[in-house]
């Protein structure tokens, strides 16, 4: 019993070795920095919801994007950053509504053209997304593997779609019902 006493005084001190300061995370670590840095200043609202986009935390990233929106305006990187943390919670309307806005006001965003794609690769318009890939393609002047990718993928679902072959279980058959009338009727 005297040593479970022991040990727990032990594990005690060692924890007071932790430091406690706000700034215990180095700002390009894996982890989202805190709100404030070391040296007091506010950490950059847009790179906290970059990395709580990575860990998969929308939610708090979109938190970040709205401050950062706050403190900043509303940049083409921020409306991109609460466009795509939309998309990833499923809010596909709203998530394009803050895309589109994001490219008519700063028509020279790549990433908002491709994340405008993604969402619409998302919502199946196959079409626009190539058209929206080939954008970002162009002025991104072709330097990224994840925009071409990403068009070679819409171009290949959008010729899917237009030269599919009538499944078998769509086949029918026309006759004739009399007085120039026809049915078709599934066989």
């Amino acid at each position: 019993m005297v040593w479970l006493v022991l040990a727990g005084i032990g594990l005690m001190a060692a924890c007071t070795d932790v430091p406690s300061d706000e700034g215990a995370f180095p700002v390009d670590g894996p982890f989202p920095p805190t709100a404030l840095a070391s040296d007091g200043a506010a950490v950059d609202g847009v790179l906290v919801g970059n990395r709580l986009m990575q860990a998969g935390e929308y939610e708090l990233a979109l938190r970040a994007f709205f401050r950062a929106g706050a403190e900043q305006g509303m940049t083409a990187e921020i409306l991109s950053g609460i466009g795509s943390a939309n998309l990833k919670l499923g809010r596909l309307n709203q998530s394009e509504t803050l895309l589109r806005r994001a490219v008519e006001e700063y028509p020279d965003y790549v990433p908002g053209w491709n994340n405008l794609g993604v969402l619409l690769m998302e919502k199946g318009d196959y079409g626009e997304a190539s058209r929206v890939f080939r954008q970002a393609f162009a002025l991104d002047s072709g330097n990224s593997d994840d925009i071409r990718n990403n068009l070679s993928l819409a171009l290949e679902k959008r010729d899917a779609l237009r030269y599919s072959q009538p499944s078998e279980n769509k086949e029918f058959d026309l006759v004739w019902q009399g007085n120039g009338s026809y049915a078709l009727i599934s066989p």
